[in-house]
């Protein structure tokens, strides 16, 4: 059955341009096209719907809903009029994209229970690693042959005890991490702060497309959403979400890693940090975590006992 969604006019000055709501999922999917509607406007507009089981409902009460200026309202819509002249694409790309979004059982419940949880994430390859108690391995993008011997240290372990690795295919430490997991043929899930189709840094082109191909990829940003410096900081909250716990191996003091960190401990997850030397500035952030609470670790079996 066709979603009764699509209306040929919406008059932004009025209630009288009523359109049906699709299916949930389909709703979320076509909200995503729009750059300008955040992740936290998105949610309250789900709230919204959830709330009053609506049905039919004028475009004008959902931007009422958002409490947006006047202004942004007239983007939100032209925005979405583009979307309604283009029907045929958006139906075509719904069916042939694959995403989960919060309405979905598939939805991991650790994820769910984080401050602004993304409505929708895309992916490609295994989706089943979602429900895997998993370990976030990230660090410095500088990183250090200390910081490798870290990750060669601890990770053969974690695979042997099925523990998939997350981190986010950044330079350096994530890099590695992701690398050093497929080398012991273990499992790994990339979070990036862009859409699928494109890469960041330019360099893992290979790794990223091997990871959407035998493991999992996943982003809440459309296919070929360039990889802004913001979507980085909003990209850690997931990872730290997705997982059980987060390990920071090399970390400088006001690192994104931190923010990583920080986003895990407000969710009451376990974090990791293994400590280093002390004259380095890559494990300051390191010592710093550690003296606020984080966990002292130094190989793998420490970590285990946490997930056993």
């Amino acid at each position: 059955m066709k979603d009764a969604f699509f209306c040929k006019y919406i008059d932004i000055n009025a209630k009288e341009g009523f359109f049906m709501l699709p299916e949930r999922r389909y709703f979320l999917f076509l909200m995503k096209q729009i750059p300008s509607l955040s992740n936290v406007q998105l949610l309250k507009m789900l709230q919204y719907l959830e709330n009053y089981h609506c049905k039919q409902v004028s475009f004008l009460e959902l931007c009422d809903a958002l409490q947006l200026r006047t202004k942004m309202k007239e983007v939100l819509i032209t925005s979405y009029e583009k979307i309604l002249k283009n029907e045929k694409k958006w139906q075509l790309n719904y069916q042939n994209e694959k995403f989960i979004t919060l309405l979905d059982e598939a939805y991991p419940s650790c994820l769910a229970e984080i401050y602004n949880p993304p409505v929708l994430l895309f992916y490609r390859g295994d989706i089943q690693l979602l429900s895997k108690s998993s370990l976030a391995l990230i660090g410095s993008r500088a990183a250090t042959s200390s910081g490798r011997k870290v990750i060669e240290r601890l990770v053969p372990g974690l695979v042997r005890a099925g523990i998939p690795i997350v981190s986010g295919l950044a330079r350096g430490i994530d890099t590695y991490a992701h690398q050093m997991t497929i080398r012991q043929k273990g499992s790994t899930i990339a979070v990036i702060g862009s859409g699928l189709e494109r890469t960041y840094p330019k360099e893992n082109f290979r790794l990223q497309q091997f990871i959407a191909k035998n493991h999992l990829l996943v982003t809440e940003y459309p296919d070929d959403t360039p990889p802004f410096s913001y979507h980085f900081p909003m990209r850690n909250r997931i990872i730290a979400g997705i997982t059980q716990g987060t390990c920071v191996v090399e970390a400088r003091r006001r690192s994104g890693t931190l923010i990583t960190a920080q986003y895990a401990l407000e969710a009451g997850r376990s974090v990791f940090c293994v400590p280093g030397d002390s004259t380095k500035p890559t494990t300051e952030g390191c010592h710093e975590l550690i003296q606020q609470g984080a966990k002292c670790i130094w190989k793998s079996e420490h970590i285990i006992e946490e997930f056993l």
